[in-house]
């Protein structure tokens, strides 16, 4: 009798098999799971109850939720803030780096160094920045005698959402400011020059020249910052906990206190795949207009 030879599979997909192996092992089946448990009411405290199936609960349940949409609310709030003055202080750094003739390679590398701290070590930097007694801020304020007494950065509620987001923008603006900053060198200079021979203005050189070539790096930057800023949890968990009386918490911070704390596994995970569609709808938001700019200035895929 005789048996089919099995074919050998081809070596490409053999030496791939591996991380076939280790995606689907760290990013699939978690997935898988979490999806799954979304539709159920899992607590941490009691395992039974992840093969209660009970539909779209947990979503109907989000929607009336005053909490989610809270969080909500300030994530979009703390979103818009931080994109928009980390794309003003990025755009006038790329700027002002271009210009420089001597050293720029030097400032190029100090501009990175905020990049390279963890976000868990740049929320206890500032946590201890922003200290009622201990911190530098109401040090230095008291010292030039601005203010008597120290200020509660981390306790009032609009000063801590202000103390996150100066945390945040200082620590991510230098990605706006490389991404930018590629884009001033990959532009022509023909049309500059050109400008300047028929007399406008450094103003309207840069309204009607340079922004309108910049716009497609900007919205690439801003599709990879939002997304990052829509899933800030390390610097606020670090800073305010989500407090004072969750005043600072945002949409991934409640997500974990729900699932860890509430013990509240299921309707945790459907917070976050109610979170994933939104953030799924900014960056397709984003695109839209990134391919929109590049058609206005000629760019082609």
């Amino acid at each position: 009798m005789m048996f089919p030879t099995l074919r050998r599979p081809p070596e490409w997909l053999l030496l791939l098999m591996p991380a076939f192996f280790v995606i689907a092992a760290v990013i699939l089946m978690p997935l898988v799971f979490s999806l799954y448990s979304s539709f159920t009411p899992y607590r941490l405290t009691k395992p039974d109850t992840l093969w209660k199936w009970i539909g779209t609960a947990n979503y109907q349940k989000i929607l009336t939720d005053g909490k989610f949409w809270a969080a909500f609310g300030r994530t979009i709030l703390f979103l818009t803030i931080v994109l928009n003055l980390e794309l003003l202080l990025g755009l006038a750094i790329a700027l002002m780096i271009s210009r420089v003739t001597r050293g720029q390679r030097t400032l190029r590398t100090i501009l990175m160094f905020p990049m390279m701290f963890s976000p868990i070590l740049v929320g206890f930097q500032f946590k201890f920045i922003f200290n009622d007694n201990i911190g530098l801020v109401n040090n230095a304020l008291q010292s030039l005698g601005f203010t008597n007494a120290a200020a509660p950065w981390l306790v009032d509620a609009k000063l801590a959402m202000f103390s996150i987001m100066f945390a945040e923008i200082w620590m991510s603006t230098s990605i706006f400011a490389v991404l930018l900053l590629a884009g001033l060198f990959a532009m022509p200079q023909d049309p500059l020059e050109a400008a300047k021979v028929d007399g406008c203005t450094p103003w309207q050189s840069f309204r009607h020249i340079t922004l309108p070539f910049l716009t497609p790096f900007i919205f690439i930057a801003l599709t990879i910052r939002s997304l990052d800023v829509a899933r800030a949890y390390d610097v606020v968990q670090i800073m305010t906990g989500g407090g004072p009386a969750r005043r600072t918490e945002l949409v991934w911070t409640l997500m974990s206190r729900t699932g860890y704390v509430d013990a509240r596994m299921g309707i945790a995970n459907a917070m976050g795949y109610v979170s994933i569609l939104l953030s799924i709808l900014f960056t397709l938001y984003f695109f839209r207009k990134l391919s929109a700019a590049r058609a206005a200035i000629g760019m082609s895929d």
